[in-house]
């Protein structure tokens, strides 16, 4: 009788473990650089360069409001070694590391605050309306912080959050 070491079962196959497996997805990037511009179809790219563009009408780039710009309302910003959270007109960012997340002000259900009974740590949980909640733990350089943090989230809160009357 002949046994065989190893694993008798065939690899899976489907989405979960190969992305390529969904028809229409694009296949992944190859070893081009930025230099050689996005990668298009055959066809596409075909067509583009049969039909010549007629000189004089250079395509400008869609101009997009200036979202930097500073608004005259409050700021919140609280940030230690690991995280950073900020709250202003645009809405709430957390970043915790190399992650990083945005919220506008009408994708958020809830802003919770909380401080830990003992040491320095600042808690800020963002709850949206479909049920998920995003933490985030600022060590605050002293215990005295934390009144002066909450006074102003709840400043830019008062500002721009609006809650849904029913």
């Amino acid at each position: 009788m002949e046994q065989r070491i190893g694993s008798s079962s065939q690899p899976l196959e489907g989405a979960g473990f190969d992305p390529a497996f969904i028809p229409g997805l694009p296949s992944p990037a190859s070893g081009r650089t930025e230099d050689d511009g996005p990668e298009k179809e055959p066809e596409v790219a075909e067509a583009e360069e049969a039909a010549p563009e007629p000189e004089g009408t250079a395509e400008a780039p869609p101009s997009e409001p200036e979202e930097d710009t500073p608004a005259d309302g409050p700021v919140f910003e609280a940030s230690d070694r690991r995280a950073r959270m900020v709250a202003d007109h645009r809405g709430v960012r957390l970043s915790l590391d190399d992650q990083e997340c945005e919220f506008r002000w009408d994708e958020i259900g809830a802003v919770e605050t909380e401080t830990a009974r003992f040491g320095k740590r600042y808690t800020v949980t963002v709850h949206t309306p479909d049920r998920r909640w995003y933490p985030i733990e600022i060590e605050a350089p002293a215990r005295s912080h934390f009144a002066r943090w909450d006074s102003e989230l709840d400043a830019v809160l008062d500002a721009y959050f609006e809650e849904d009357a029913d």
